[in-house]
């Protein structure tokens, strides 16, 4: 199948190249966890080991980090090739922000060689400037997408920070874990605040192809049909990613307003505000 197959969802954030990260130790937990996606529906997976911005700064030390992601990515494609012909695999990498001014200038880094790039906050922390950074990324014409906001510590409440990351031209991708309560109440909470604003821009599963570990691709999904949430969620599976992979922008995505008593109870045990 090709990634724009209609019916099938992409996955932008995975961490399934064996052996490289904190993600899919062995072949056969890259196997296993790739099988799992496939079975869920995923025909589009870019996989993003993680990767930290201050190695881009310092050609030997990037050398010497790159090395081993690009045999992992190598091995990792020829394993898809023998199990998974049908499935279309895309390489990334989730890179640390580390430093406020890192060069993004090789294209190993970005989602499938486009304009895309998964960035993380290190330490789920968001440092000081950061619109800055993203914006000095966006006039070096590159596109953040942002792992993971719900996460992050020191959001203030009215959520300006984020709305000023938006602002500068980086788009949000949200965990399809944080939606039933995975990362905890907080992520949870926030995730539920972003929807509702329409500020997410796709969804993504953060797999980490271990046995124990779970994509919560069939619970999101059940939330989300709860929450009458059924084309926010074919935006923000099928459509965006997709889209994000071929270097495009994302659709807008209307905000998450389910009708009836459902929304009420979450509000409630989360702690929702109407606004």
């Amino acid at each position: 199948m090709s990634s724009h197959d209609p019916s099938s969802l992409t996955d932008l954030h995975s961490h399934l190249v064996p052996g490289v990260d904190d993600g899919a130790r062995t072949v056969e937990d890259t196997l296993e966890g790739v099988g799992r996606l496939w079975d869920l529906g995923y025909r589009t997976l870019a996989t993003t080991p993680h990767f930290d911005g201050s190695l881009t700064l310092d050609e030997d030390r990037f050398r010497k980090a790159m090395g081993p992601m690009d045999q992992g990515w190598e091995h990792f494609c020829e394993l898809m090739k023998a199990r998974f012909p049908d499935l279309v695999v895309f390489r990334g990498h989730e890179v640390m922000l580390d430093v406020p001014n890192p060069d993004l200038s090789d294209r190993r880094l970005h989602l499938a060689e486009g304009p895309w790039v998964l960035v993380e906050w290190p330490r789920l922390q968001i440092p000081p400037g950061s619109t800055r950074v993203l914006e000095r990324l966006v006039e070096q014409g590159y596109r953040p997408l942002i792992a993971h906001p719900e996460r992050y510590h020191g959001i203030d409440p009215e959520l300006s920070r984020l709305h000023r990351w938006k602002e500068a031209g980086a788009a949000l991708q949200v965990n399809l874990g944080s939606l039933v309560g995975r990362y905890g109440d907080r992520a949870r909470t926030m995730a539920f605040r972003l929807l509702r604003r329409g500020w997410v821009d796709c969804f993504s599963t953060d797999f980490h192809g271990r046995p124990h570990l779970e994509p919560y691709t069939l619970e999101a999904r059940h939330t989300m049909t709860d929450m009458d949430g059924e084309e926010q969620w074919r935006l923000l599976t099928i459509e965006n990613p997709s889209r994000i992979v071929r270097g495009k922008d994302p659709l807008p995505v209307n905000p998450l307003e389910p009708q009836g008593g459902f929304w009420e109870r979450v509000r409630g045990l989360l702690g929702l505000s109407k606004a």
